[in-house]
C-alpha cells in the first residue's frame, strides 16, 4: 500500500483488534437547511441515489464499492419514498431491505416532547404496519441531533415492536445522559417495557475521523488536524487530498478507539454514524465504501470497519457477555427549549392537540369524523413537533427572506393540524347535535363531559350579540339565567361581553359521557334599593369591612374557598386556602403568583450568535440583567354569582404592558390567571417567565406530565439529564397530606425549578429531592438558540393558568383532571 499507519507507537498501545461498525445514514432535519417541502423531495431522492449504487455494485459498474450499506434513518424517509417512487423503484427497495443492504428504522421522526403519546404512538406504529406489509420485522430505531426523550417512550416503541433505539445525540447546549456515551443500557419505561438503548457519538463523528472522502471536518474533536484545517486544507489536487485525508483518518481512528482503551471501555466494537457531506439532509456516497476497503487494507486486521445497519450492530451487541443495566426514568430533552421562541404558534399547536384528544374521546372508533381529516391532523402535528426550530441563520440574518419563509411554512404545520381537526370536530359535533347559527337564533344548547370522569367546573356558551331573547334584545344590563331543560332547575351561571358575543359560563356537575340540555334566558328581575346600613359608597367603591361579608377590594378579595390579598411589593402577595388555613403561595419568594420575570442578557461586541453559543447549558450569563414586574394598579372588572375578576396592571422591562385578569371563583376551589402582554422586539436573548410560587404543606411531592409519562422532577430520571428545565404536556401537582395543589398550564409547555441564576450546572443523579420544594416558573418564552430559533418575540401574547386546590386519588387522576381544565367541557347550540 502506498499510505502506511504512521502512528506505530499508539498501534502498540492498543491491546484489542477493533471493529467499527459505520452507519450511513441522512439525519432528517426539515427546514434547518432547505426549504421544507424541499427536503421532502430530497430524502425521496436520496434513497433512489442509494438504490442506484446498490444496482451499480451488483452490475460491476461501480468498482471497489463492495460492502456499501444504507441505514434510513426513520419511517417519514421511507413514506416519503413510496409516496413519489415508481414501482421499479419501490420493487428494488423492498428487495435490498431484504438483503440487508438497506436498514429501516422504526422511529417515525427526530421529535421535541411536544407531541403527546395519541399522535406519538399513532405515527410510530406506521413502521411496524409497513414492515409487516413487507414481511419484514423492523426491530431497531436511530434518532439523530436530539438529546432527550420523555419516559414514555420505551413504552411506546415496544408496543411498535422495537427493540433497540440507537441515539447519536447531539450535546450542543445538551449533554448525554449516565454521564458517558459509547455505552449501551436497557430503558424501563413506567409501564415496565424494555428498550435496549445504545448512546452514541455525535452523528457526523464518522466525518471527523475523514471516513467520508471530501466529507471530513473538525466539529467534537479539537486536536492538532483541527489547528490545520483551521489554517487552509489546501492542496495540489487529487492525490494529494486523499493522501492528507487518509493521514488524518488513520491517527483520529487510532486515537479515538486508544481513548476507549484508555476509558476502560468493554467492548472490541463501536457503532459510528456517517454522513455523505458535512451536513445535516446529506446525500449516499458510494465514495465512503471506497474509504473503507482503503484503511482497511492499511489497519491489516487491527482495525476493522464495516458499513453496517443498525439490525447488525444490535445483533452485535445483543451476542455480547458484557452486563447491559437497566435503568427507568426521564431522558429529559436539552432541546425542548426552541418551543419557547414561538408562543403563538405553540398555541395553536396545543389546541389542536387537545381537539384531536377531544375527538378520540368522543368518536373512538371515527365513526361519526373523518378518518382522512384525523389522518392529515396528527401528520401535522407531528411534523410541527419535529425537532427543526427554524433555519441555520435565524439568528444571525433574522430579516433574510428564506428564514421568514421557513418560519411561517414551519407554523403552518400547526396551522393545518388546527385546521384539519377542527374541521373533524365539527362534524362529529353536527352529528350530536351541533347546528349553525340562523337569524330567529333561540337560546338552546348541549354541554356533553367527554372525559372519562365526573367533571365539576364551568361550561362556557355563547349568544351573538345581535341575538334577541324572546323578541328582546340581548342587553347587557339584565341578567343571564340558566335553566336545565329536562328537570327545570335554575342553574348557576355568569355572563360578559366578549369582542362578539356574550361569554356565559354555566356551572355543571357531569358524569362521565353525561349530557345536558341548557335554555338561557334574559331576565330584568335584578333590581335593588339602596341598603341602609354600612355597605357601599356613592362612588361604588365596597371597601368596608362588614362582619359577614366578604370584600372584593384592590386590597383582598374573598371567597368561601380562598382569601387573595395584593400589595405594591409583590402583587398578589398571598391566597390563603380557607380549607386547611395555610396559604398555598410562598411567602420567602420574591415574586409574587404569576408575576413576570424578564432576562436580557447584552450581545458582546454585537455578535448575536457568539453570546448564546458562550451559555453553554445554561440560558443566560453572569452579564444576564433580570427584571421583576412591579404592580402598578388593582382594579376589580367583574363580580356574580359565579367568579370575581381583579386586573392587576405590571410594569416590565421588555414589554409594552403586563396585566394579570385574575378571575377567582366563588363556586369552586379554583382560580384562573389570564396573562396578556406585548411583548417588545429584541435581538439580544431574552427569556420571560411567569412565577408559580404555590406550595403545600410537609408531605409534599411535585409532579408533571410529559409525553406517556410522569415524573417528579429531579427524581424520576436517567442519572446525568437535564433538570434546568422540562417541556410538559398538561400541568403540575404539588401534593400535600390534607391538600393538593394542581396547576394547569394550558399555553405554554416549559417549566422551570428553582433559581434563574447563571450557576455550574448539575446534573441530574435522580435523587435531587429539593425540586420539589423549589419554586416552579413557566418559561413562556426565550430566543436562546444562536442557529435556528427566532430571533424576534415581540408581539401580543395570552396564557392561562388554572388553579385547584383538593385532594385528588392519585396523580394520574390529579394530571388526567388538569387535561380535562384544558380541554374544557362541550358547549354548543342545538
Amino acid at each position: 500500500m502506498e499510505f502506511q499507519i504512521n502512528a506505530k507507537r499508539k498501534e502498540a498501545k492498543m491491546m484489542k483488534n477493533w471493529t467499527i461498525f459505520l452507519i450511513h445514514h441522512s439525519h432528517t432535519d426539515i427546514g434547518y437547511t432547505e426549504r421544507q417541502e424541499k427536503l421532502m423531495n430530497y430524502h425521496k431522492d436520496f434513497i433512489v441515489q442509494a438504490i442506484n449504487i446498490l444496482d451499480d455494485i451488483h452490475s460491476g459498474k461501480l468498482q471497489g464499492c463492495q460492502g456499501f450499506k444504507w441505514q434510513c434513518e426513520n419511517q417519514w424517509q421511507v413514506e416519503n419514498f413510496y409516496a413519489n417512487a415508481t414501482a421499479e423503484q419501490i420493487e428494488k427497495f423492498e428487495k435490498y431491505v431484504k438483503s440487508g443492504e438497506i436498514g429501516l428504522s422504526g422511529n417515525y421522526l427526530n421529535m421535541t416532547e411536544l407531541v403527546d403519546k395519541e399522535v406519538l404512538l399513532s405515527r410510530t406504529m406506521k413502521a411496524k404496519k409497513y414492515g409487516e406489509k413487507i414481511g419484514v420485522k423492523i426491530k431497531s430505531g436511530m434518532s439523530a441531533d436530539i438529546n432527550g426523550y420523555a419516559w414514555g417512550y420505551p413504552d411506546i416503541l415496544s408496543e411498535c415492536g422495537v427493540e433497540n433505539l440507537l441515539c447519536a445525540l447531539h450535546p450542543h447546549h445538551g449533554m448525554f445522559p449516565l454521564y458517558k456515551k459509547q455505552q449501551p443500557f436497557y430503558w424501563q419505561g413506567p409501564n415496565k417495557n424494555k428498550v435496549l438503548v445504545w448512546v452514541s457519538e455525535h452523528y457526523h463523528l464518522g466525518n471527523e475521523l475523514f471516513l467520508c472522502p471530501h466529507g471530513g471536518t473538525s466539529y467534537m474533536i479539537s486536536d492538532d488536524i483541527r489547528k490545520e484545517l483551521s489554517r487552509g486544507f489546501r492542496t495540489s489536487g487529487v492525490d494529494e487530498t486523499k493522501k492528507k485525508e487518509l493521514e488524518f483518518s488513520q491517527k483520529r481512528i487510532l486515537r479515538y478507539v486508544d481513548n476507549l482503551e484508555k476509558e476502560g471501555y468493554p467492548y472490541d466494537f463501536v457503532p459510528i454514524m456517517v454522513s455523505g457531506v458535512i451536513s445535516d439532509n446529506a446525500p449516499p456516497n458510494a465514495d465512503i465504501a471506497k474509504r473503507v476497503h482503503e484503511l482497511n487494507q492499511i489497519f491489516d486486521g487491527k482495525v476493522t470497519i464495516k458499513m453496517a445497519t443498525l439490525d447488525e450492530f444490535f445483533d452485535q451487541l445483543r451476542s455480547s457477555k458484557v452486563s447491559i443495566p437497566t435503568y427507568e426514568g426521564d431522558f429529559t430533552d436539552w432541546w425542548a427549549d426552541g418551543v419557547g421562541s414561538t408562543p403563538n404558534a405553540v398555541k395553536l399547536f396545543r389546541e389542536a392537540q387537545r381537539k384531536y384528544d377531544l375527538c378520540k374521546k368522543l368518536d373512538p372508533e371515527n365513526r361519526l369524523g373523518n378518518a382522512e381529516l384525523l389522518e392529515n391532523a396528527a401528520e401535522n402535528i407531528m411534523l410541527y413537533a419535529e425537532h427543526t426550530w427554524g433555519y441555520s441563520s435565524s439568528i444571525s440574518e433574522p430579516w433574510d427572506s428564506l428564514v421568514a419563509c421557513l418560519e411561517k411554512k414551519k407554523d403552518a404545520y400547526a396551522i393545518n393540524a388546527n385546521i384539519a381537526i377542527s374541521k373533524n370536530l365539527d362534524l362529529i359535533l353536527s352529528k350530536m347535535g351541533e347546528v349553525s347559527i340562523d337569524a330567529h337564533k333561540c337560546q338552546r344548547y348541549k354541554i356533553i363531559n367527554p372525559h372519562p370522569f365526573r367533571y365539576k367546573g364551568t361550561a362556557k356558551l355563547y349568544v351573538e350579540y345581535w341575538e334577541y331573547f324572546d323578541g328582546i334584545p340581548l342587553d347587557t344590563s339584565a341578567t343571564i339565567e340558566a335553566y336545565d331543560e329536562k328537570t327545570g332547575e335554575r342553574l348557576t351561571c355568569q355572563g360578559h361581553r366578549i369582542s362578539r358575543a356574550h361569554e356565559v359560563e354555566v356551572v355543571v356537575d357531569l358524569a362521565p359521557g353525561e349530557e345536558k340540555i341548557v335554555k338561557l334566558k334574559q331576565s330584568y328581575g335584578n333590581a335593588g334599593t339602596i341598603r341602609n346600613h354600612a355597605h357601599i359608597g356613592a362612588e361604588g367603591v365596597k371597601d368596608i369591612v362588614i362582619e359577614g361579608e366578604y370584600l372584593e377590594t384592590p386590597f383582598l378579595i374573598e371567597t368561601d374557598y380562598y382569601k387573595v390579598e395584593f400589595s405594591q411589593e409583590k402583587g398578589i402577595a398571598s391566597i390563603l386556602d380557607k380549607k386547611t388555613g395555610r396559604c398555598i403561595t410562598d411567602s420567602e419568594v420574591t415574586e409574587g403568583a404569576f408575576s413576570g420575570i424578564y432576562e436580557f442578557t447584552p450581545m458582546k461586541n454585537g455578535n448575536p450568535c457568539e453570546v448564546r453559543r458562550q451559555m453553554g447549558r445554561n440560558r443566560s450569563s453572569i452579564a444576564t440583567q433580570r427584571s421583576i414586574s412591579k404592580l402598578t394598579d388593582v382594579s376589580i372588572v367583574e363580580s356574580g354569582p359565579v367568579y370575581v375578576t381583579a386586573k392587576l396592571s405590571y410594569e416590565l422591562p421588555g414589554t409594552k404592558f403586563y396585566y394579570v385578569y385574575l378571575k377567582i371563583y366563588k363556586v369552586a376551589p379554583m382560580i384562573e390567571a389570564r396573562i396578556c402582554l406585548h411583548k417588545e422586539s429584541v435581538w439580544e436573548p431574552e427569556n420571560l417567565y411567569v412565577s408559580l410560587p404555590f406550595i403545600s404543606d410537609a408531605a409534599k411531592e411535585t409532579y408533571v406530565d410529559k409525553t406517556g409519562c410522569i415524573i417528579r422532577p429531579g427524581i424520576d430520571q436517567l442519572p446525568g439529564t437535564c433538570q434546568n428545565f422540562y417541556l410538559i404536556q398538561n400541568g403540575m401537582l404539588r401534593t400535600g397530606k390534607d391538600t393538593d395543589i394542581l396547576v394547569s398550564i394550558k399555553d405554554a409547555p416549559l417549566i422551570c425549578f428553582g433559581k434563574r441564576e447563571a450557576a455550574p450546572v448539575k446534573l441530574c443523579d435522580g435523587k435531587n429531592t429539593e425540586l420539589k420544594n423549589s419554586t416552579a416558573y413557566s418559561w413562556i418564552m426565550n430566543n436562546f438558540w444562536e442557529t435556528n430559533f427566532k430571533a424576534d418575540l415581540g408581539g401580543f401574547y395570552e396564557f392561562t393558568y388554572t388553579v385547584v386546590t383538593d385532594k385528588f386519588e392519585s396523580r394520574n387522576q390529579a394530571l388526567e383532571y388538569a387535561k380535562a381544565i384544558n380541554e374544557g367541557v362541550l358547549g354548543f347550540y342545538i
